[in-house]
């Protein structure tokens, strides 16, 4: 009876070791899976990284060609806003600034059309 009772054992501990040698395969596979996966995330991450770089790159060059055409724009309107301001000078210190008249010297009375143009660059 011993002799059975150690050879049943022995064959219960061969199937364990069995067992645990396909739970062994199935980790080691998982792990090979896992390590996969991994390498092509980072890919991708890294992939996309450069692309942000990219991009970010292209928005900042937009935004500063933008920038500058904000500049530009707003000198263009300070030049204009000076201009007009010189206009009104001009035509305070008796001088026209219509284009009927332009240069003219008032003699004193308003002109309605040196007014009128004065008024719309007002606007």
């Amino acid at each position: 009876m011993k002799e059975k009772s150690f050879l049943d054992r022995v064959m219960e501990f061969e199937q364990e070791l069995e067992s645990m040698q396909k739970q062994f395969r199935e980790l080691i596979g998982f792990v090979a899976q896992m390590t996969e996966e991994n390498h092509s995330l980072q890919l991708e991450n890294h992939h996309l990284r450069k692309r942000l770089e990219e991009m970010n790159k292209q928005i900042n060059e937009q935004t500063q060609t933008i920038t500058t055409r904000q500049h530009r724009v707003k000198t263009n309107k300070i030049d204009v806003g000076e201009g007009v301001d010189n206009l009104a000078r001009l035509y305070n210190e008796g001088f026209h600034v219509c284009n009927v008249h332009y240069g003219g010297i008032r003699k004193g009375e308003d002109c309605l059309f040196c007014l009128s143009f004065l008024n719309k660059q007002n606007v």
